[in-house]
């Protein structure tokens, strides 16, 4: 069954599907040399290790429920959108339109995924990370330790190590 939050967040998707009212857009401006193989491989560490990351919301008969796949089942991909070789006077523009596509970008609850990432080459050593989960899975706190498990984990994947992450003491 879904949580009390779940259920209003459920209902108001009902009321206005696609809404991106709820999504929970980050920007991460990131320096130096960038690995996207790495990313994805963290990316699949921590939607295998959050059950949240790999729900999504059906209805039966009106009643919605969680379903939550199997670790393997649900991969995220990260596209990269190549902008090094735009003209400069054209650059913020399209970052912006790219930005605002990411964020008001409808998430679907009864198929997902819930959680979609982005990435924007501006230069040889420098990118935009754009990650976007709904609101039903995840919070203002939730992000942040998202963020903290892909820095910790891209980090040690680039370093040929072993990333220790403590074990969630409880599921979502």
């Amino acid at each position: 069954p879904l949580a009390f939050p779940q259920q209003r967040l459920w209902f108001l998707d009902q009321l206005e599907p696609g809404s991106p009212l709820y999504n929970n857009f980050t920007a991460l401006r990131l320096l130096g040399d960038l690995e996207v193989g790495a990313i994805e491989r963290a990316l699949a560490t921590i939607v295998a290790r959050h059950e949240s990351l790999r729900t999504v919301f059906a209805s039966d008969d009106g009643v919605p429920t969680q379903q939550i796949r199997p670790a393997g089942e649900v991969a995220i991909t990260v596209p990269v959108i190549d902008l090094q070789d735009a003209a400069e006077d054209a650059l913020d523009g399209e970052v912006e339109r790219l930005i605002r596509r990411e964020a008001t970008a409808p998430i679907d609850l009864a198929h997902g995924p819930l959680l979609r990432v982005l990435l924007i080459r501006l230069g040889a050593q420098e990118h935009l990370a754009l990650f976007t989960i709904h609101h039903i899975v995840s919070d203002g706190w939730s992000v942040g330790a998202f963020i903290g498990e892909l820095v910790a984990l891209y980090a040690a994947d680039v370093a040929g190590a072993q990333a220790e992450l403590p074990p969630l003491p409880v599921q979502y």
